[in-house]
């Protein structure tokens, strides 16, 4: 029953499969990296449970063989495994959530923590409601990414009534408290944009390769330090106790992100930097490079 509940296997499979907890991890990373970015090799596996590269061929050809027969087939033009016509998962219901959880669960181990039977049963975690994104649209955004290529999507925005083309280059996927979003290149823009990843309504093919690749998106590659102090207006007791909060070292904390991810980090903060809330305590930090962070947030 647990390994049923915590992986979301099948009935037969659950009952058939007394294999440890780690292992059914691997096998289910094994079904969602070739589902959704159509490349499966050993590296994957070695790197996310390090483990040599011996058992993670080993896993993926039990996997395979005598598992999930005929699930794979390996591609020596991409020097990996994809999804064969017949792919059925297994250990994974083929959502889009279960890739982007597995990408932010890399990030942050936070992100498994509700799945994950680790007896602290008096823990609540509040999710903001996933936002619907359609399987057949991230896999071929995150194939793009990986190739280097133009791809033209359909989307929407809040200022447009229509659907529109829109030929990118997307480079990175990016986990928000709020939302997922792809940052990419855009042609009719000229620059690097955030698109929300719900937004996009239909494939309207690959353009070949794109110049226009991660290394050349300055923002991207630029790093911003945001120095947060406690409200000045707070009573020296106050301020003791947001510097604990917050694990100051003489009174500053600073955040490292980059430019581009700037207006998020401050949108998870809670910070508002047109103008000081009217009360010290309902803030409570404030930035100390004000106007530097500002260059990067607007």
């Amino acid at each position: 029953m647990y390994y049923r509940r915590n992986c979301e296997m099948s009935e037969p499979v659950a009952s058939a499969l007394p294999y440890s907890f780690e292992v059914l991890m691997r096998y289910r990373l094994i079904e969602i990296i070739a589902l959704w970015e159509g490349r499966l090799t050993t590296n994957h596996l070695c790197q996310s449970f390090q483990i040599k590269r011996q058992q993670a061929s080993k896993d993926i050809n039990k996997y395979n063989q005598d598992i999930a027969p005929g699930n794979l087939e390996y591609d020596a033009k991409l020097k990996g495994y994809r999804p064969s016509p017949v792919f059925k998962p297994v250990f994974t219901r083929g959502i889009a959530e279960e890739y982007l959880l597995a990408l932010a669960s890399n990030r942050d181990i936070s992100h498994n923590f509700s799945t994950l039977d680790l007896g602290f049963h008096q823990t609540e975690m509040l999710h903001s409601p996933m936002r619907h994104v359609d399987p057949q649209i991230l896999r071929a955004l995150v194939q793009a990414a990986r190739d280097g290529e133009k791809i033209d999507m359909g989307y929407v925005s809040m200022t447009s009534p229509n659907e529109e083309s829109r030929i990118i280059t997307p480079h990175t996927l990016v986990c928000t408290p709020l939302r997922w979003h792809v940052r990419a290149y855009c042609e009719k823009n000229r620059d690097y944009r955030d698109f929300v990843l719900s937004r996009f309504r239909s494939i309207n093919g690959t353009e070949g390769p794109s110049t226009n690749l991660k290394d050349q998106d300055s923002r991207w590659n630029t790093e911003v330090s945001i120095v947060l102090r406690p409200d000045p207006r707070l009573t020296d007791y106050q301020r003791a106790i947001v510097e604990h909060d917050y694990g100051m070292v003489d009174g500053i904390h600073t955040v490292k992100t980059r430019s581009a991810l700037v207006p998020y980090v401050i949108q998870q903060l809670n910070l508002d930097l047109s103008k000081l809330e009217i009360k010290p305590e309902a803030q409570q930090i404030v930035v100390d490079n004000l106007e530097e962070v500002k260059k990067h947030a607007f």
